[in-house]
């Protein structure tokens, strides 16, 4: 039986024993935050273990990570306490995981803008994505700019970033690989502030042709969302200049570009600075 038959299954197991009004919306409630929270695998490790008939007492501490006892508690509560039968539950729980897998799976691709905006067209803009990518990545973080300057906001997004565990790195040009091109500061220096994020650099000596560029402006959280960008990480970048990007969520793109930055530092091609 496929997924989408059990849940179908299982709404209408659910319409034959609600013949009246009554909803449990507790229990939909309470494994809406357990899909939102734990995601799709922790779900079904929870349905696996109702399906099993494990004892209520040992479900919760079945998967030892984190949010996972007490989300399951609620589950089960809500279950005992509205009599949710097993089977229904666990084909319930099943389906609620196989939408939220099939959902992170769908490509999402939005336009940002810097600049102006235009009431008659509402878009996104750069300065607010970028904060929001960074102040939502869980695990990994990759910046690429070409020039850089203290951006604020940035700065405080990626210094909590760094503080709640987030790996994080950002690959900037350098006054040496820029040439003319770049004045003032090291782009580098716009980051120092934050203490835990590494800054990686492409060697001029692993420059095959002369006068190439790190001319990327891209940031990556978690592998599932990429942000690609005309803007460098400067103020007149992510609010002034009227610069373009998308914005895209899940599909492979967000994933390739990490696994390809992580391969060029794995060759050589980029460098940490010192």
């Amino acid at each position: 039986m496929t997924s989408r038959q059990r849940f179908e299954r299982a709404a209408l197991e659910r319409a034959a024993l609600e013949q009246t009004a009554f909803e449990r919306t507790a229990f939909e409630r309470a494994v809406a935050q357990a899909a939102a929270q734990l995601g799709p695998s922790r779900v079904r490790a929870l349905a696996q273990r109702i399906g099993d008939g494990w004892p209520r007492s040992a479900i919760p501490g079945a998967v030892p990570v984190p949010g996972f006892a007490e989300a399951a508690h609620a589950v089960l509560e809500a279950q005992d306490a509205e009599r949710v039968p097993d089977a229904e539950a666990v084909a319930y729980l099943r389906g609620v995981a196989d939408g939220h897998a099939q959902h992170a799976r769908e490509v999402r691709v939005e336009s940002v803008w810097s600049g102006p905006s235009t009431h008659a067209v509402p878009v996104r803009t750069t300065g607010q994505v970028l904060v929001d990518l960074v102040s939502e990545a869980a695990h990994e973080l990759v910046l690429m700019t070409y020039s850089a300057r203290p951006y604020g906001p940035l700065l405080e997004a990626l210094g909590a970033a760094v503080e709640r565990g987030v790996a994080a790195m950002a690959v900037v040009e350098t006054l040496q690989g820029a040439g003319s091109a770049l004045a003032g500061a090291e782009p580098a220096a716009a980051f120092t502030s934050v203490s835990g994020l590494e800054l990686w650099h492409w060697p001029i000596g692993k420059r095959t042709e002369q006068h190439a560029k790190m001319h990327a402006k891209l940031a990556v959280a978690d592998r599932r969302v990429l942000l690609v960008s005309s803007a460098n990480l400067t103020q007149s970048g992510v609010a002034g200049n009227i610069e373009a990007g998308l914005l895209i969520h899940g599909g492979t793109a967000p994933q390739r570009a990490a696994e390809h930055i992580a391969e060029l530092r794995a060759k050589g091609l980029l460098e940490r600075l010192r």
